[in-house]
C-alpha cells in the first residue's frame, strides 16, 4: 500500500493546521505526517524542487494536484513567518535585502500556476481562489503597511485569534469618513503644535515629535477603545522624544503651562528644584466620545532611558492591587520606547521578564517604539545586532507590528490590533512605529554631520499630515481647504494660550497622582525629626504572635520549620524577641490597622539568612502557607513575592508601587547590601531626587544586608558612604538599627507618619542571631524608634572615651569592653545616620563632660562608612578621633585570615589610642 495514500484525502485546510504544528514541534505530529513533512522540507531547503529527489517525492507516492496544494501552503506559511522582512514600512528608507525571498519559485510554484484554483485559499478566509489571488491577499495581510512578527507564538489559541485578526479586511484598516476625519484633527495637532513651538522659541529643546506625529491619532483611538472595553485608568511611561505633544494632546494639560516652562520662569516654591519640562509627569480625568470618564497618567522620567517603564509597571500593579483586583486589566500601562533604546537598555529585558511574574504581571503591556532609525547619532546598524529593535518582545513569545509612521491609518490599526489583543489575553504586545526624526537629537544638533545622505531624502518628505490629507482629499473625505482651517483654528488656540502664559510671573508644578497623595503633607527636615506614636497594646502583640507560631494542623510541615514557628511563641512567651519577630510583628500590627504591606527582592519570603519564614511551604504539595495573612477578617493585605534576579528593574517597579500606594508599606530587600548598586540609577534619578524634582514623595523602604563578618569584598559593604553622600535637606531617611524594638518602631513610624520619605535601612546579617540582639515585648509595645541609643550602663564620672558607633559594629566592640571591663568606655549608637540626630548628639557629649575624647569608630575603610558624613553635617566630627581600616579600593580582602587581623586592629584602636592606626596589611 503507498505509504503517502493518506494525503489525497486529506483536507487542505487540516494539513496546513497540522503543518504549523510540525514548524513548532516535529514530534507532535503523527509519524506519517512527519516525515512527508521532512522530506518536502528537506527538498525545499536544498533547493532541488525540481530534480529527482523531489520528482520522485512528489509523483511517485502524492498526486500532482494535492503536491501543488502543499506548496501554496508552505507559500501562505512562508508570508506568515517571512512577510514582514518585505514590508513597505520604511517612509525615508529602501529596506534592507532578505533571501530567500517570497518569489513563487522558492515554493516549487510558477507565473503558470497564477490562474489555478486552489483550496488552500480557505486557510485565509477567502474560501478557494486562484494563486493570484491568494497571494493578493497575502501581500496586504503581511507586506503592505503592516508587518507582523507572530509565528514563534507557541499557544495555538493565541496564534490562531491572530491569524483569524489579520485575515479581516486583508489586514486594512476600514475607517468611515467621520473616522478618517477624527484621524486627521490629532494628526493635524500633532504636526501643528511642534510647527508653532518650532517658530515660537527657536532652537530651544524640545525633543520634537515631527517624523512620528502618527503616535497622537494612535494613543488617542487607545483611550477611546480601551475605554469601551472598561478601561478605567491609563498609566504611560515615555521619553523626552514627543512627551510635550502628548502632554498637550492627549493628557490635556495647558499649552500655557508649558509656554511657560518654554520661557524658563522661577517656580512658585522656594523649596522645589523642578526639572526640564519635557520631565515632568501628569495626571488627568478625561471623558471619551463615548461618555466614559477615565484617569490618565504620565509618570515623570529623567533622561536615563527606559527607567521610567519599570516604574510605570509598578504604577499599574499597585493601581490594580488597591483598586481593581477583581479584573486587574481596568489599568493599562503603555510606554513608549526609542529605538536605540528598547535595543540597547539591559533594564528592558528585566521588565519584559517580569511580565508573566505572580508578583510583578499586569495583565499586558503596550509597548509602542518610536523608531527613529537613529540613535543621537549612531546608525541603526551599529546600535543592535539584531534585526529589529523589538526582538526583546520574542523573549516573552509577545507579537510584534511594524508600521509604516507615515501610514497613519495603518498605524491606528496596527494599534488597535495590538490593544484588543492585550484585552483578549492579558499579555504584552509591541508595536514598533518606523519613522524618522526630522531634526537632530534636540533642535540645535546638526544631523548631517553623520547622516548626511539620510538627512537629504528627509528634508524633501512631507510630513505624514499632508500626506494624510491628500489621500483624504483623493477619496473625497474632504477638500483642499479643510487641513488649512484646521490648522488656522488650532494654531489661534495655541496663541491665546502663549499670550496667556506670559501673564504669569512663575510657573506652577502640578504634582503627580494628586488623588492618590490627598491624606499626606510634604515636610521640611525639622518636621522628619518629630516623634511618631509607634504604641501598640500587649494584648494586641500577643494575638499576632499566636497566629503567627501556630501552623495549620491539617497539612504537613519539614519538622525544622515546625520548631522555628514553634520558637516565635517561646520568644514571646520569655520576652526575649529577636530581630524575624521584630519584622512579623512590625507588618502584622500595620496589617492590623489597614495597612497593606508588599516587600519583594531575591529570596525575600525565606530571607537570604533564613530568618524570615514569611512564606511556609506544605512538605508533600509545596502548597504556600502566609501566616500573615490569618491575622483577621478586616486587616490589611500582606503580598510578599522573590523576585528575578534582578535589582535596577524590580527597584524601580517597587519605586513606582510605592508612588501608587502610600498606604502600602513597600519594601525591596537587596540579597547583600551591595547589590543594590545594580539599581544606582533609581537611586541618583528618583529614590534621592524625586521630591525635589517633580515634587513626588515615595515611602519606598531599602533593606540592605551590611556588615563586615570575613565575606569578602562583595557581601560586607552596602556602600553606606554612597547613600549618605545622596542625602541633602529633607529628601530621605537613613538608618542602621541595632536592636529589634528599634526597626520594629522604625518600619511601623515609615506608615504612621503623614508624609512618605524614602528609608534605607542597612540591615544585620550574623545579629539575626546575636543572643545579645533581642528586645523586650514592653520595648515593642512601649517604646519609640530611637535616632541614638546611649550607652545604659556607662558610669558618666568615670568615662574617659566617648566612642560614636553604628550598626553591627557596636557588638563587636561591646563584646571587648566587657572581655576588659572598661568602665571608661561608653559606646553610644548612633541608629538614624540622616537626617542626623545632632542635637541628641550635642547633649551626649555634654553629658560626658568628663570625657577625654569623642571616637569616631567605623569597621568600614577610611574613604568608605559614615564619617565623610559626619564631617558635612556635624561640625564636632572634625575633633573627633577616628577610628577605621586604612583606605581601600574594595570595601574588603578576600582572605578571611586578613580580615580579621583588620578588623581586630580597628577595634584595638578603638580602646587604645597608642596603638598604631592599623596598617595598610
Amino acid at each position: 500500500m503507498d505509504k503517502y495514500s493518506f494525503l489525497n484525502a486529506a483536507h487542505t485546510a487540516y494539513f496546513a493546521e497540522l503543518y504549523d504544528q510540525y514548524l513548532e514541534n516535529p514530534d507532535s505530529v503523527e509519524p506519517s505526517w512527519r516525515a512527508f513533512f521532512q522530506g518536502y522540507d528537506f527538498g525545499s531547503e536544498n533547493d532541488i524542487a525540481d530534480q529527482e529527489l523531489m520528482e520522485n517525492f512528489s509523483c511517485d507516492h502524492v498526486s500532482e494536484n494535492l503536491t501543488k496544494e502543499f506548496q501554496v501552503v508552505q507559500l501562505i506559511a512562508g508570508y506568515r513567518t517571512r512577510g514582514h522582512l518585505f514590508t513597505k514600512t520604511n517612509p525615508v528608507r529602501d529596506r534592507r535585502t532578505y533571501s530567500p525571498t517570497l518569489a513563487l519559485e522558492n515554493f516549487g510554484l510558477s507565473n503558470s500556476d497564477l490562474d489555478t484554483v486552489f483550496s488552500a485559499g480557505e486557510i485565509l478566509g477567502i474560501g478557494s481562489q486562484t494563486l493570484k489571488e491568494i497571494v493578493k491577499h497575502l501581500e496586504k495581510i503581511y507586506c503592505d503597511s503592516i508587518g507582523i512578527e507572530y509565528m514563534y507564538v507557541r499557544n495555538p489559541d493565541r496564534k490562531t485569534w491572530i491569524q483569524q485578526k489579520l485575515n479581516v479586511n486583508d489586514n486594512q484598516p476600514n475607517f468611515d469618513a467621520e473616522g478618517k476625519k477624527h484621524i486627521l484633527k490629532k494628526l493635524n495637532e500633532a504636526v501643528s503644535f511642534e510647527s508653532f513651538l518650532h517658530t515660537k522659541y527657536v532652537g530651544q529643546k524640545r525633543f520634537s515629535l515631527e517624523g512620528g506625529e502618527s503616535l497622537i491619532p494612535a494613543l488617542d483611538a487607545v483611550i477611546e477603545k480601551a475605554a469601551d472595553y472598561g478601561v478605567k485608568e491609563f498609566v504611560m511611561g515615555m521619553a523626552h522624544r514627543g512627551r510635550l505633544s502628548t502632554l498637550t494632546n492627549i493628557f490635556g494639560k495647558s499649552a500655557k503651562d508649558i509656554f511657560s516652562e518654554f520661557d524658563g520662569k522661577d517656580y512658585e516654591e522656594e523649596i522645589f528644584d523642578g526639572d526640564v519640562k519635557y520631565h515632568l509627569g501628569w495626571t488627568s480625568n478625561r471623558q471619551t466620545d463615548s461618555g466614559k470618564k477615565i484617569n490618565l497618567n504620565i509618570a515623570p522620567n529623567p533622561s536615563h532611558l527606559e527607567t521610567v517603564g519599570a516604574v510605570v509597571e509598578g504604577i499599574v500593579r499597585a493601581k490594580q492591587d488597591d483598586k481593581y483586583a477583581d479584573n486587574p486589566s481596568q489599568v493599562l500601562p503603555i510606554v513608549v520606547h526609542g529605538d536605540a533604546a528598547i535595543a540597547g537598555q539591559g533594564l528592558v529585558y528585566e521588565i519584559v521578564q517580569m511580565a508573566q511574574l505572580d508578583g510583578y504581571k499586569t495583565n499586558g503591556t503596550l509597548h509602542i517604539v518610536v523608531n527613529n532609525q537613529i540613535g543621537f547619532t549612531t546608525n541603526y546598524l551599529d546600535a543592535r545586532s539584531s534585526t529589529y529593535c523589538t526582538d526583546v518582545a520574542k523573549v516573552t513569545l509577545s507579537p510584534v507590528l511594524h508600521v509604516n509612521a507615515d501610514d497613519v491609518e495603518a498605524v491606528v490599526h496596527a494599534t488597535l490590533f495590538a490593544l484588543d489583543f492585550r484585552m483578549h489575553f492579558k499579555r504584552d504586545v509591541f508595536i514598533d512605529l518606523l519613522g524618522y526624526r526630522k531634526y537632530g537629537h534636540n533642535e540645535g544638533d546638526e544631523p548631517r554631520f553623520t547622516q548626511p545622505k539620510l538627512y537629504k531624502a528627509i528634508a524633501k518628505h512631507q510630513n505624514p499630515r499632508d500626506i494624510y490629507a491628500a489621500k483624504l482629499i483623493k477619496e473625497g473625505v474632504i477638500d483642499e481647504g479643510y487641513v488649512k482651517e484646521l490648522e488656522a483654528a488650532y494654531k489661534a488656540s495655541l496663541e491665546e494660550e502663549l499670550e496667556d502664559s506670559r501673564k504669569e510671573e512663575k510657573t506652577v508644578i502640578t504634582p503627580f497622582m494628586q488623588d492618590e497623595w490627598c491624606d499626606f503633607v510634604r515636610v521640611t527636615e525639622q518636621d522628619m525629626m518629630n516623634p511618631v506614636d509607634t504604641t501598640v497594646t500587649k494584648e494586641k502583640l500577643a494575638q499576632i504572635a499566636q497566629v503567627i507560631s501556630n501552623l495549620p494542623e491539617d497539612k504537613k510541615f519539614i519538622r525544622k520549620i515546625e520548631r522555628l514557628v514553634q520558637s516565635r511563641k517561646t520568644m514571646f512567651e520569655e520576652d526575649r524577641l529577636d530581630w524575624a519577630m521584630a519584622e512579623h510583628l512590625a507588618y502584622g500590627t500595620l496589617l492590623e490597622e489597614g495597612f497593606d504591606v508588599r516587600m519583594s527582592g531575591q529570596d525575600v519570603e525565606r530571607g537570604t539568612f533564613s530568618h524570615r519564614h514569611a512564606v511556609i511551604k506544605v512538605e508533600d504539595s509545596e502548597e504556600e502557607v502566609v501566616l500573615l495573612n490569618n491575622l483577621s477578617d478586616n486587616q490589611g493585605k500582606f503580598f510578599i513575592y522573590n523576585s528575578l534576579l534582578s535589582e535596577y528593574g524590580v527597584v524601580g517597579f517597587d519605586y513606582g508601587y510605592a508612588m501608587a500606594s502610600p498606604k502600602t508599606l513597600t519594601i525591596w530587600e537587596a540579597q547583600f547590601g551591595d547589590f543594590s548598586n545594580g539599581a544606582q540609577i533609581m537611586l541618583d534619578q528618583y529614590i534621592s531626587a524625586a521630591e525635589d524634582k517633580w515634587k513626588l514623595q515615595n515611602g519606598l523602604v531599602m533593606l540592605l544586608p551590611h556588615g563586615y563578618e570575613g565575606q569578602g569584598a562583595e557581601h560586607s559593604s552596602a556602600r553606606m558612604e554612597r547613600y549618605l553622600q545622596l542625602c541633602a535637606k529633607d529628601n530621605m531617611f537613613v538608618a542602621d538599627c541595632t536592636t529589634p524594638a528599634n526597626i520594629y518602631h522604625l518600619l511601623r513610624k515609615q506608615m504612621k507618619s503623614n508624609f512618605r520619605k524614602p528609608l534605607i535601612v542597612f540591615t544585620p546579617k550574623s545579629l539575626l542571631r546575636h543572643p545579645k540582639v533581642v528586645s523586650t515585648v514592653d520595648e515593642f509595645a512601649n517604646g519609640s524608634f530611637q535616632m541614638l541609643i546611649d550607652d545604659a550602663e556607662a558610669k558618666v564620672d568615670t568615662v574617659k572615651s566617648l566612642v560614636f558607633v553604628t550598626g553591627k559594629f557596636y557588638y563587636d566592640l561591646l563584646e571587648v569592653k566587657e572581655e576588659q571591663g572598661r568602665d571608661d568606655v561608653a559606646l553610644v549608637r548612633i541608629e538614624q545616620l540622616f537626617p542626623l540626630p545632632a542635637t541628641a548628639m550635642r547633649e551626649t557629649i555634654a553629658k560626658y563632660s568628663n570625657a577625654e575624647e569623642v571616637v569616631w569608630a567605623q569597621e568600614e575603610p577610611r574613604n568608605m562608612g559614615a564619617y565623610a558624613h559626619m564631617l558635612m553635617h556635624f561640625d564636632e566630627a572634625k575633633t573627633f578621633r577616628f577610628v577605621a581600616r586604612r583606605p581601600y579600593g574594595a570595601p574588603a580582602a578576600g582572605s578571611s585570615t586578613r580580615s580579621k587581623r583588620r578588623h581586630k586592629e580597628v577595634i584595638d584602636y578603638v580602646f587604645d589610642k597608642t596603638k598604631k592606626q592599623p596598617t595598610i596589611i
